[in-house]
């Protein structure tokens, strides 16, 4: 299973996204917060399923509306949602979560600890300081380790 994962868009959702992710053929993509405006929610809908979270800029208006944090099951894996990694508050390894998928920091990452890979993709919104404009690929299947990959869009 293919899985495109979003963060901090904050309004803005790029023209190059929705025909990479067409040509990804993503079966399912996942958004971490920063979400700014329903529409981007609705537009990544036509392309695969999505869920989302709501982050700290989702305060007013429908975005308000999402979860806080999710957990959702996907090619056999459990995968926990939450906007600012800070806010974990569980143990992911004690509760059999596979991935969690974090956004906030603009800052692209993977890494694994305790056997759980975490994921920020970056943000693919407003460019933020210096950092790239980024969302990611995650690959599930099951009873393989979930594998993750960066990819950058042009500014």
């Amino acid at each position: 299973m293919l899985i495109a994962v979003l963060s901090d868009t904050h309004g803005l959702l790029r023209d190059e996204i929705l025909p990479a992710l067409r040509a990804a053929a993503v079966d399912h993509i996942l958004h971490a917060g920063d979400v700014g405006n329903p529409d981007i929610l609705e537009a990544l809908a036509t392309i695969a399923p999505t869920a989302a979270i709501r982050g700290n800029v989702d305060t007013h208006g429908p975005c308000a509306n999402l979860p806080p944090a999710e957990v959702l099951e996907l090619a056999g894996h459990l995968v926990y949602m939450l906007h600012n990694l800070a806010d974990l508050d569980i143990n992911p390894a004690a509760a059999q979560i596979s991935v969690v998928v974090y956004g906030h920091s603009h800052k692209p990452a993977i890494e694994t600890h305790q056997g759980v890979l975490y994921l920020n993709p970056g943000s693919i919104g407003p460019r933020r300081f210096n950092l790239p404009i980024t969302y990611a690929l995650l690959h599930l299947s099951e009873n393989t380790a979930p594998t993750a990959e960066i990819i950058p869009l042009p500014a």
